[in-house]
């Protein structure tokens, strides 16, 4: 079970990291504050998932 827990999870942070990409081509967001974007959205889904397998561990 966590080996596809771990494909999902590389699935969906490959997917959120195109659609920041996406936004910060959009906006038009400088260069020198992309990386700490692409960070805290990076550190933020990490947690959602970790949180989510905790979950699903547990239920």
């Amino acid at each position: 079970m966590i080996s596809i827990f771990i494909l999902l999870a590389v699935f969906i942070l490959f997917y959120i990291n195109t659609l920041t990409n996406s936004l910060c081509l959009q906006r038009e967001i400088p260069i020198e504050r992309q990386p700490s974007i692409f960070r805290t959205i990076n550190i933020l889904v990490t947690i959602l998932l970790i949180t989510s397998y905790i979950e699903i561990l547990f239920a």
